[in-house]
C-alpha cells in the first residue's frame, strides 16, 4: 500500500497538531507516495531497529519517539542520529514517529495504562485549549438546513456527547452585485435585501478545510460570506495524563504490588505511602511531573508517571503518592497499542512487533 494510507490512518488517531511545539511526530524518512510493504513497530527507533528492519524486509518504522526532535545540519554518522537516518535512507526504509499527539488523546498512551490497570471512567487529567475554531457564516432561510446538514456531515458541530450543534439567529442581508455576476437571488447592478439565518458552529483546528469546502459547495451565494475565530476552550478529550477510579480500592502497598505486575516495571521510585487507602488514580505516559498539580486538584490518591526529579518529590505534600515507575516502563506498551490498531484497520497488512528493548536504562538490583 502506499505509506500515506498508514501515515492518514495514525494522523486521524491522533492528529500532528495535537503534538507539543518542541515535537517531531509525523513522517521523518520517506515520502507519501512509497510503496510499503511491511512495517517494524517500536518504542524508540535506534540503529538495532533499523538492522532488524532490514533483516525482517521491513521498509517502514514506526516508533513513538522521533529519532530527530532537532535539525540535523550534517550527516556524517557522528552521533547516533545522524547514524539512524543515513541507514534508514541507503536502504529505503521509511521512519515515522507518533509522539506527543498520541499522548494527548483518550485512546493512547495514557489510555493504555488505564486498560492494563483496569482504572474505569477515565477522563482527561489536563484538556489543551486553542484547538478548537469557530465558523460564522450567512445564508438565505430556505437554504439554511442545507449548509447546516453540510457542515454537520463534514465534522462541524460536535460538543463532548452531543452532536450538530450551532446557534442561529434571523436577519437581513444585503448586496449589489456588478455586471460579472449571476446571483442566486436579486438582479445584478441592484441592491437586494434578503432574509437570512447567521449560523454559527465549532469545529476541530484541523479539519478546517473539510469545513469550508462543504461550506463553499453548499452554500448557494457566489460570494460566500463566512468568519473564523480561534477558541481559547479546552477540547475536553484531548490533553495530557488521564484521571480514573480503580474497581476495588486498595491500601498502598498492594497498590504498588499492582503497578509493578501489570507495568512490568522493575522498580518504583514513590514518594511517602500515605495511611489512606488508593481509589482515585492519575497517570501519564512518559515524564509527567508537569502533571502534579494537575492530578493534586482532580483529587487523585496516587499518581503514576515517570522521570521526577528528586526536588519534584517534595511537591506531593502527602496529598498523593508519587509513583514514577520510569520512561520507557510507562510506554512500552504504546507499540502494542499502534499494532491492534493498525491491524484492525489493514487485516492483511505485515505489521510486525520489534524483538528489541530500546531501553538504555539498565538496573542493578
Amino acid at each position: 500500500m502506499k505509506l500515506s494510507e498508514i501515515t492518514n490512518f495514525l494522523e486521524n488517531i491522533a492528529p500532528l497538531n495535537y503534538q507539543e511545539d518542541y515535537d517531531n511526530s509525523g513522517l521523518i524518512v520517506g515520502s507519501a507516495n512509497d510503496e510499503i510493504h511491511a512495517a517494524l513497530v517500536a518504542l524508540d527507533c535506534t540503529e538495532q531497529i533499523v538492522d532488524e528492519a532490514i533483516a525482517k524486509n521491513c521498509n517502514l518504522i514506526i516508533t513513538h519517539h522521533p529519532i530527530v526532535f532537532k535539525g540535523l545540519k550534517k550527516f556524517n554518522g557522528k552521533t547516533y542520529v545522524e547514524r539512524v537516518v543515513l541507514k534508514a535512507i541507503k536502504n529505503n526504509i521509511a521512519l515515522y514517529a507518533i509522539h506527543t499527539n498520541l499522548d494527548h488523546v483518550a485512546h493512547g498512551v495514557s489510555g493504555e495504562i488505564c486498560k492494563r490497570l483496569e482504572i474505569q471512567n477515565a477522563k482527561i487529567l489536563a484538556p489543551k485549549s486553542n484547538l478548537l475554531k469557530k465558523l460564522v457564516t450567512f445564508c438565505p432561510t430556505a437554504k439554511a438546513d442545507e449548509v447546516r446538514n453540510a457542515l454537520f456531515a463534514a465534522g462541524a458541530g460536535n460538543i463532548g456527547n452531543y452532536s450538530e450543534c450551532s446557534f442561529n439567529a434571523e436577519g437581513e442581508g444585503t448586496f449589489k452585485g456588478n455586471e460579472e455576476t449571476n446571483p442566486f437571488v436579486g438582479e445584478k447592478g441592484a441592491q437586494h435585501h434578503e432574509e437570512e439565518v447567521r449560523i454559527e458552529t465549532i469545529f476541530k483546528a484541523q479539519d478546517e478545510r473539510k469545513i469550508l469546502l462543504a461550506l463553499l459547495e453548499n452554500h448557494p451565494y457566489e460570494e460566500v460570506a463566512y468568519d473564523i475565530y480561534p477558541l481559547a476552550n479546552k477540547l475536553e478529550n484531548v490533553g495530557a495524563g488521564m484521571v480514573g477510579w480503580l474497581s476495588l480500592e486498595m491500601d498502598s502497598v498492594d497498590f504498588l504490588h499492582l503497578v509493578k505486575e501489570k507495568m512490568q516495571a522493575k522498580v518504583i521510585r514513590h514518594t511517602e505511602l500515605l495511611p489512606k487507602r488508593i481509589k482515585k488514580v492519575a497517570v501519564c505516559g512518559g515524564s509527567g511531573s508537569f502533571l502534579l498539580k494537575d492530578a493534586i486538584a482532580a483529587g487523585a490518591d496516587a499518581f503514576i508517571t515517570a522521570d521526577f526529579k528528586y526536588h519534584e518529590f517534595f511537591d506531593a505534600e502527602q496529598k498523593l503518592i508519587i509513583c514514577d515507575i520510569g520512561h520507557y516502563e510507562s510506554e512500552q506498551f504504546t507499540s502494542n497499542l499502534l499494532i491492534d490498531n493498525i491491524q484492525e484497520k489493514f487485516p492483511n497488512f505485515a505489521i510486525r512487533l520489534t524483538e528489541h528493548n530500546t531501553n538504555p536504562i539498565n538496573y542493578f538490583i
